[in-house]
Parts: C-alpha cells; sequence; structure tokens
C-alpha cells in the first residue's frame, strides 16, 4: 500500500494524481519546484519499478517539465532523484529562471524557503490547470 513519507508530506503540499505519480509542490515559494511520487509501496530506485512503470514515469515526468517549461517560461528545468534524505523513490522538477534566488547553483539549501501565500498558491494551481489542461492529470 502506498503512503506518503512524512517528510514529503510536512514539506509539500499535495496537487493531484497523474496515472502512476503523486503530484506534489515544495512549500518553497523561492522556485515552482514539484515533486512526482510513484504511487507503490517499498520503491526507492528507479529500478524497483516495472519496466512499463519506469516508462510510465519518464512519460509523467517529461509532460509535467515541458508543460511547466511552457507555462512558466523557464530558463531551464532542473529534473533529478536523489533520495539522500528521503528513500522513497520521487522525482523533482524544479523551474529555474536566471534570476532566481539560488542561479546557477542547486537549489537545495540556497537560499532560506519562502512560504506562500493563500493568493499565490491558488494562482499556482490555476497555472498549472493551465498547463496540463489535455493530460492524464487530477486535480485533488
Amino acid at each position: 500500500m502506498f503512503v506518503l513519507d512524512p517528510r514529503l508530506q510536512q514539506d509539500c503540499l499535495v496537487l493531484g494524481d497523474f496515472p502512476l505519480c503523486r503530484l506534489l509542490l515544495s512549500k518553497d515559494a523561492n522556485y515552482p519546484w514539484f515533486i512526482l511520487v510513484p504511487r507503490q509501496a517499498d520503491v526507492s530506485e528507479l529500478f524497483d519499478l516495472t519496466a512499463a512503470d519506469q516508462q510510465q514515469l519518464w512519460q509523467e515526468t517529461t509532460c509535467l517539465a515541458n508543460s511547466l517549461k511552457q507555462e512558466f517560461a523557464a530558463d531551464k528545468m532542473n529534473v533529478a532523484t536523489l533520495g539522500n534524505v528521503v528513500s522513497q523513490l520521487h522525482m523533482h522538477v524544479i523551474v529555474r529562471h536566471r534570476n532566481d534566488a539560488a542561479w546557477p547553483a542547486p537549489v537545495w539549501g540556497k537560499v532560506a524557503a519562502a512560504e506562500y501565500s493563500e493568493e499565490q498558491l491558488a494562482q499556482l494551481r490555476q497555472r498549472l490547470r493551465s498547463a496540463l489542461n489535455n493530460n492524464d492529470f487530477k486535480e485533488v
């Protein structure tokens, strides 16, 4: 049974589901920072997934990254799976701009996290709706 890691629960908001993955938003408002988590139990590595699920993860990652790049006019999309702190398999999909708080360095620990206001969250959800309009994404 799939259970979201407590650290991801604490640090993120649940936005919805793709066919395989739960889509999260990092609570750090410095960057549009999204995280895909396959809804499967006991998966910590890409190779723990079946070949079909690996393909599905890449399809969902590509769909999300491409949609976000267009919607947010990204200078660069950062896509990574690390798992050193949270072992549950999760894919970071981060919109980067040359003028963001950490550019050109990685986002982890560069600056203090900023909180989203309710208005910012509502706007971000609307932009996500627009970006993922014709895809297999179900918002919660």
